[in-house]
């Protein structure tokens, strides 16, 4: 009999009490006491990270029942029980009753929950004196999930707040070093890695398993796992699609897996995506759905940013995530909308979209950020667009781009007019599921855009306030085209002026380059 998903389900009890499927990730928890009792560990949201941490609370708890035919069944001292302290700021209130209240009252609680009280004023002082009466008889396991999300939350609409909460967190923490002699484990997760002298400053001996090679499975499905556990799901799913078994496997990858979080280690599936996936049994977007960046696509509008493929990067920027600060690249990567595709041996990093899913979404995100069209507008206009690219119409397709601009009741970017028609039409072609390269480098000079489709290579050049003729002209006279005369296709130039008066494409010109 195939075993329940566990659509929407993040507490360990619950989903084995209740015969829920669940995929066995006890074995990493065994290995944390060779690296010490103080770890953190960042991952895109709904990730599994809520699921992890309760699995952490039974086990410490000493409910050896809920462990039975586990990996960690038997290598376990079940003995040791101890005191635990969760704390899910994803569940505390904080939005309604404000931080310091919403902790106070958590405070409260788990010391009610214990049968025990705690007579001090300040959630710091509350919070290290919870501590020390619990470790009377055992060491207190400190488990914080989310431990970013009171500042997250108001990225992008109240960023004095977000300092508030900051700098209130940076003092609660800073508790759990001092609590040193009365601790078993502390345990936090969340999406975003503050450095050390943001939030962290009083919590320096963290050690940080989010780029360990140990660690980088530990959140998502493997191919292995979700071959294994999912048998039933996917013969169920192959007859349902009407594909066989190896094309369904291919379809899951392309759409669902291709998450790296360290560099040469396996890729993994989105649990949510995956989960939903088989009970719907329908290839569509899952994991964005469940929430927008808006702050994100704000961040990127700010700092016009539209090509989300980087070479060359150098992770120990992603340590740096500091509020008057945001480093484009590093949220994207931390937040999961941006992944490791490969690493060089100086350990400079690729990073690109995981899979379609994200990918798509992501999309349609920008070009509304970006170009003012609705997301359920995008996605009509792209297959017309890509319709007639590959008819090789470009009487239609500059058509839909002059109504597409036509449609944008202001600019995006006043300031930089030029840079938003790059953005839009960059972020169009992307989208139609061509290959788009832009500001191509090459010996002879920088080309605006290269579009590649199964019989054609169409190179762009933008020009604004001059002409189409002169746009035309510096592909011929710079012989851009040469560098895809190897792929043996028909190249072709097409010079593109837009026009800051009329905020449209004014003309374009295209020819066939020999």
């Amino acid at each position: 009999m195939t075993q329940k998903l566990p659509l929407g389900l993040q507490d360990f009890g619950s989903i084995i009490e209740g015969g829920y499927k669940y995929i066995d990730k006890t074995r990493y928890v065994s290995t944390l006491s060779a690296y010490g009792k103080y770890f953190f560990l960042s991952r895109p949201r709904r990730f599994g990270k809520s699921l992890t941490l309760s699995t952490l609370h039974e086990l410490y708890s000493g409910r050896q029942e809920l462990f039975k035919s586990l990996w960690i069944e038997d290598k376990w001292d079940w003995s040791r029980k101890h005191p635990v302290l969760r704390i899910s700021f994803t569940s505390i209130g904080y939005q309604t009753l404000g931080l310091e209240r919403a902790l106070d009252q958590e405070l409260s609680q788990m010391a009610t929950q214990f049968g025990v009280t705690i007579g001090t004023e300040g959630v710091a002082a509350r919070f290290r004196e919870l501590i020390q009466i619990l470790s009377a008889q055992q060491k207190v396991v400190v488990l914080i999930d989310e431990y970013d999300a009171p500042i997250l939350n108001y990225l992008g609409k109240d960023i004095v707040t977000a300092y508030q909460n900051r700098d209130l967190l940076r003092s609660f923490y800073a508790v759990l070093k001092d609590a040193d002699p009365h601790l078993e484990l502390v345990f936090l997760t969340g999406v975003s890695k503050f450095s050390k002298v943001g939030i962290f400053s009083g919590l320096n001996n963290l050690v940080d398993l989010s780029m360990h090679r140990d660690y980088a499975t530990m959140f998502g499905y493997t191919q292995a796992e979700l071959e294994t556990n999912f048998a039933e799901e996917l013969d169920e799913t192959a007859a349902y699609l009407h594909l066989s078994k190896p094309e369904l496997l291919e379809k899951i990858r392309y759409w669902y897996n291709g998450y790296r979080f360290v560099a040469h280690a396996e890729t993994v599936y989105n649990p949510v995506s995956v989960n939903l996936f088989f009970f719907e049994k329908a290839f569509k977007n899952y994991w964005f759905a469940t929430g927008t960046p808006s702050f994100l696509i704000e961040l990127l509008k700010q700092e016009g940013v539209y090509d989300l493929t980087y070479e060359n990067i150098n992770p120990n920027g992603f340590d740096s995530f500091e509020l008057n600060n945001l480093k484009p690249v590093a949220v994207l990567f931390q937040t999961g909308y941006l992944t490791i595709q490969s690493a060089d041996e100086e350990g400079l990093l690729n990073l690109d979209y995981p899979n379609k899913e994200v990918r798509d979404s992501m999309l349609e995100n920008l070009i509304e950020g970006f170009a003012g069209v609705d997301v359920e507008e995008s996605a009509a206009l792209v297959i017309k667009l890509r319709r007639a690219f590959y008819e090789n119409d470009l009487e239609q397709v500059f058509r839909i781009l002059q109504g597409l601009f036509k449609s944008v009741p202001y600019f995006m970017h006043e300031r930089y007019p030029e840079q938003f028609f790059h953005a839009a039409i960059h972020l169009l072609f992307t989208y139609m599921g061509l290959r788009v390269h832009s500001e191509v480098h090459t010996n002879d000079g920088r080309v605006d855009a290269v579009v590649e489709t199964d019989t054609r290579v169409y190179i762009l050049e933008f020009k604004l306030d001059r002409s189409a003729e002169e746009a035309l002209a510096q592909i011929r006279t710079k012989k851009y085209y040469q560098a895809w005369w190897h792929l043996g296709k028909p190249v072709v130039g097409i010079g593109v002026n837009f026009s800051s008066e009329t905020k449209n494409v004014e003309a374009w010109q295209a020819e066939e380059m020999n």
